[in-house]
């Protein structure tokens, strides 16, 4: 990787007090475009025909896709916390906070990556949704733009601020951003921001986006792209989940009635698709701000989501489980020495983003991420990653992905589930393996690596409290 980069842009950049020729001499802006819910199968050329996405389509012809992308779960139901959470430092699910603390302000002795670019000689500029606490915008941001310091809002009144250098954000500073949808105002600060800058020092870019998380709004005329089209309702759709999974009412959960119909899960599909489309377009007018200001060549853009979101799918609606709809992502890769037109199905984690950066820049990674560096799948798209994907949610679900295989296990006020699926034969996961006698040593297979798992991951929760595993 470290080669094309010589082959591209040259020696030593001055910036980094370096000698050597093989350092890159114009070390590469990087942009960072983080949607709010939008699950992995939700771009046009990753295969979803009912969806319009020309922006992310070309990004993903000029760049690489990372087709098995997941986040590791959530100890809140805002599950956009803890994943935002991970990005920002790459450290793992259960060492966000101190043991037992499962709120998300990003810890002050934990670097962040904004921080570790600061550091490394980037100007760094932060916009959008900011789940993590006030604080850490002072310590790794030099700029901004339109801040929410929360979850979700209208998109057409969010609770805003403006960027201050100190870091200081009182009630009294927050205003509400009106008239136009949360999507344009980030689009906007990011292309004004772009159009503006003389600085010979890269940039970070971070733009945070709050779409397509509900409530469901967008201009009037991406939504009409849909009205009258037909889509396809997932395979795996269901009128109601199986059994309690922990989560059955909760406020993601309320946002479309019991039993689930066709009707509603089709309207709420429109809808979702329909502020997707809007987000993409926004997506595509800062890309080609960055060409026009002759940025392109020399930036790396990241495209990705916080989580995934179920809209209908086995019989759920939000993102509280442990399903592919709700736990994997997409991720796309565009800039300077990044294949063109390539995907790899190695197994990735979000957290992995981070370190993957450091590595590009050929700078050391900070001892407090935990990700591992996926930066050999630019050179080597087919070869592997990661070899499990532990995943978990709340104290109620817990589950592991190795090879084509993956485990699902329910631990609910004393009530036992377990699902295991063939994700190769099965990728909607609506064929319950577990009770196969075929499979009973996968089962055990599985477990056992759960278990190792959790011992790994430092995960302490109620669920493990009297339950026991045949293996």
């Amino acid at each position: 990787m470290k080669l094309k980069l010589l082959l591209l842009i040259g020696s030593c950049y001055i910036l980094y007090g370096c000698s050597d020729s093989t350092k890159p001499e114009k070390i590469p802006n990087i942009v960072f475009l983080l949607a709010d819910d939008q699950r992995y199968s939700t771009i046009h050329a990753w295969g979803n025909n009912d969806i319009t996405t020309p922006a992310l389509d070309n990004l993903s012809s000029e760049g690489m896709s990372f087709r098995n992308t997941y986040i590791m779960g959530g100890t809140s139901g805002a599950v956009c916390a803890p994943s935002r959470a991970m990005i920002m430092t790459g450290r793992s699910l259960y060492h966000l906070n101190k043991e037992g603390e499962y709120y998300y302000p990003i810890k002050p002795e934990t670097i962040t990556l904004p921080e570790f670019l600061l550091e490394n000689g980037y100007n760094t500029i932060g916009i959008g949704k900011q789940h993590n606490g006030k604080e850490v915008y002072a310590r790794g941001f030099t700029q901004g733009g339109h801040l929410l310091f929360g979850g979700m809002s209208s998109h057409y009144k969010i609770p805003t601020y403006d960027f201050d250098v100190k870091g200081v954000y009182l009630e009294k500073d927050k205003y509400y951003a009106l008239g136009k949808h949360s999507s344009e105002i980030y689009t906007t600060d990011a292309i004004q921001f772009i159009n503006s800058y003389d600085q010979k020092k890269p940039f970070f870019l971070y733009v945070a986006y709050q779409a397509p998380h509900d409530p469901r709004e967008m201009p009037e005329e991406f939504l009409k792209i849909y009205q009258d089209k037909k889509i396809n309702l997932p395979p795996n759709f269901a009128s109601q989940h199986e059994f309690n999974n922990g989560e059955l009412v909760i406020r993601d959960e309320l946002l479309a009635g019991f039993p689930r119909t066709e009707e509603s899960v089709i309207s709420h599909l429109k809808a979702y698709y329909a502020m997707i489309t809007h987000l993409d377009h926004q997506i595509g007018l800062i890309l080609k701000t960055l060409d026009d200001n002759g940025m392109k060549e020399n930036t790396l853009v990241i495209f990705a989501a916080d989580n995934g979101l179920a809209v209908g799918q086995h019989g759920l609606m939000g993102k509280q489980n442990i399903y592919e709809h709700s736990v994997k992502v997409p991720l796309i890769i565009s800039g300077p020495g990044i294949p063109t037109g390539k995907s790899t199905n190695a197994f990735i984690f979000l957290n992995d983003i981070f370190p993957t950066i450091a590595d590009y820049l050929d700078q050391e990674i900070p001892s407090s991420v935990e990700g591992i560096s996926f930066e050999e799948l630019f050179d080597n798209p087919g070869s592997s990653h990661r070899e499990v994907i532990p995943l978990g949610y709340k104290n109620y679900q817990r589950g592991i992905r190795k090879d084509k295989w993956k485990l699902l296990e329910y631990h609910i006020n004393g009530e036992r589930n377990t699902q295991l699926f063939n994700l190769e034969d099965d990728p909607y996961e609506t064929h319950n393996l577990v009770d196969f006698p075929a499979q009973e040593s996968k089962v055990i297979e599985l477990r056992k690596e759960l278990i190792e798992q959790k011992n790994l991951l430092n995960d302490t929760s109620k669920f493990w409290i009297g339950i026991e595993f045949k293996y």
